[in-house]
C-alpha cells in the first residue's frame, strides 16, 4: 500500500509542480463561474432554453471541474504513456500503473472540484452545500473518463485537445435547461448538471438524477481505469 501511495503521490506531484497547471487550477474556475455563466445564460436565451441567473453560475461550476479534469486526464495519459510502459514492464505491472495513475487523477479532480465549490460559494452562496459538491465531483470524474478515453484513442496532443474541446462544447450546448429541443436528452453530464442546478436553486432533486449521476460517474471512472490500462499494457 506504501508503494501504490508512493507511485499515485510521484504522479500527482508531476502535475501540480507545473506552473501552468496550478495558474489553471484557479483561474479556469474564476473564469467559468464568474465570466462563463453569463455567456452561457445568453447562449440558452437564443437557443430557446430558460437556464439564468444562479442556475447558469451553479452549473458553470461543473462545467469547470470538468473542463479541466477533462484536460488533465487526456494530457496525464498522452504524456506519461511511454514512461509508464517502463515503469509496468519494470515489474509494477499495468494495473498497478493504471490504478495509481488514476488515484493521481482522483486527486487532481477532488482539487479541481474544491476550487469550483468554493468559486460557487464566494460568487453567489449555495442552497443545498453537500449535493453542490458531489455534482461537481460528478462532473470531475466524469470528464476523467472522458479525457483517458480520447488520449487512449489519439496520440496526437492537438488533435485530442481539439476534441476535448468539441465534445465539452457539445455537452455544454445540449446540457440541461440549454436548449428547448428534447433532440439531446441524454449527455453524459444532464443528471449531474440537473442535480448542481438544483443545488444552486434550493430544490430537492429526484432519486434518479441521484442514480443517474452516480452510474456515470463510475462508468467514466471505470473507462479511465481501462484506457490507463491499455496505454501501458505491453505490446507483443
Amino acid at each position: 500500500m506504501s508503494g501504490f501511495a508512493e507511485i499515485s503521490g510521484s504522479f500527482l506531484r508531476e502535475q501540480v509542480r507545473a506552473p501552468l497547471n496550478l495558474f489553471l487550477l484557479i483561474a479556469v474556475p474564476l473564469f467559468f463561474v464568474l465570466i462563463f455563466a453569463e455567456v452561457l445564460g445568453e447562449f440558452a436565451a437564443a437557443l430557446g432554453g430558460d437556464l439564468a441567473g444562479q442556475a447558469a453560475t451553479s452549473i458553470s461550476a461543473g462545467w469547470a471541474a470538468a473542463f479541466l479534469c477533462g484536460t488533465l486526464s487526456f494530457f496525464q495519459l498522452n504524456s506519461s504513456r511511454e514512461a509508464d510502459r517502463r515503469l509496468a514492464n519494470a515489474g509494477l505491472g499495468p494495473w498497478r500503473v493504471a490504478t495509481s495513475r488514476i488515484a493521481a487523477a482522483l486527486v487532481l479532480g477532488v482539487i479541481v472540484s474544491v476550487v469550483a465549490y468554493l468559486t460557487l460559494w464566494i460568487r453567489s452562496g449555495i442552497e443545498h452545500p453537500p449535493h453542490a459538491a458531489l455534482a461537481i465531483f460528478a462532473f470531475a470524474a466524469i470528464y476523467i473518463g472522458i479525457g483517458a478515453l480520447i488520449g487512449v484513442l489519439v496520440r496526437e496532443p492537438l488533435s485530442g485537445s481539439l476534441l476535448i474541446v468539441l465534445v465539452f462544447s457539445l455537452d455544454v450546448f445540449t446540457g440541461p435547461s440549454m436548449t428547448s429541443s428534447t433532440t439531446f436528452a441524454t449527455t453524459p453530464t444532464r443528471d449531474a448538471g440537473d442535480l448542481l442546478i438544483a443545488a444552486g436553486l434550493g430544490q430537492s432533486s429526484p432519486a434518479s438524477d441521484w442514480i443517474g449521476t452516480i452510474a456515470v460517474a463510475l462508468a467514466g471512472l471505470t473507462v479511465a481505469a481501462l484506457a490507463f490500462w491499455l496505454s501501458v499494457r505491453s505490446r507483443t
